[in-house]
């Protein structure tokens, strides 16, 4: 392969290592966006991989300096920035699948800690007082506003001191007070698995760019090495 051929596939690598990069990096900025206006992280704690957020973020991070590894090993025809590029690509391959596979596996064993962590959260609300711990108590209120429900798994998880978020319309000081009675465990694990349907899509498009990024650093990481381009 003459080195016109050679300069081509470096630029064509080069640019997909760049696409590739700016994915990184607008996931990361997602994943912020999430972070920022969603107030349901301090809920779930036991088990933060089933936060999007936290998914996209960790994700979008390692995409993106990976991704600036190849972009800068491909210009400077640096063979050892190419040889480490491929191996973090190839293991962050390896890990992109191994954790579709374990969310598909575990499914039931996450939706476990999902309940577990939001009845941890109530009891820590009705055992709160006025000034204690704001931060879940109004996490849980956005939630019941938002979704239009009550307790976990239902009105009576509240056993009697409702908070004004389940109530159903106003005013809220009648006797008795009109409440949601559907829990939010359902409504809130069917938003996450809404939202991990898009990040999954997502990170399957990725999946599909990194591994057309590595097919085409093994040929021009060989024409170097049979040419003697770049460093030794």
């Amino acid at each position: 392969m003459n080195r016109p051929c050679v300069n081509c596939l470096k630029g064509f690598v080069t640019f997909l290592n760049f696409i590739c990069w700016l994915c990184g990096a607008f996931i990361v900025g997602f994943g912020e966006f999430q972070m920022m206006h969603s107030r349901f992280g301090s809920l779930i704690t036991s088990f933060w991989p089933i936060y999007p957020a936290n998914t996209l973020i960790v994700t979008g991070t390692i995409v993106t300096c990976v991704c600036f590894l190849g972009i800068m090993g491909a210009l400077m025809e640096n063979r050892c920035m190419l040889i480490t590029f491929f191996i973090l690509l190839f293991i962050l391959m390896l890990v992109e699948l191994a954790m579709a596979c374990v969310f598909l596996v575990y499914e039931r064993e996450i939706d476990n800690f999902f309940e577990k962590d939001l009845m941890r959260s109530l009891e820590t609300y009705k055992n709160s007082t006025s000034e204690g711990n704001l931060t879940i108590k109004e996490d849980f209120d956005v939630v019941q506003h938002i979704f239009r429900c009550c307790g976990v798994h239902g009105v009576a998880d509240w056993e009697g001191n409702v908070p004004l978020s389940c109530c159903t319309k106003n005013p809220c000081n009648i006797i008795p007070q009109p409440n949601w009675q559907e829990g939010c465990h359902m409504k809130l694990r069917n938003w996450f698995a809404r939202n991990f349907l898009s990040t999954g899509a997502g990170v399957v498009s990725l999946f599909i760019l990194q591994f057309i990024c590595m097919c085409f650093t093994i040929p021009i990481f060989c024409q170097f090495s049979r040419n003697g381009y770049g460093y030794k």
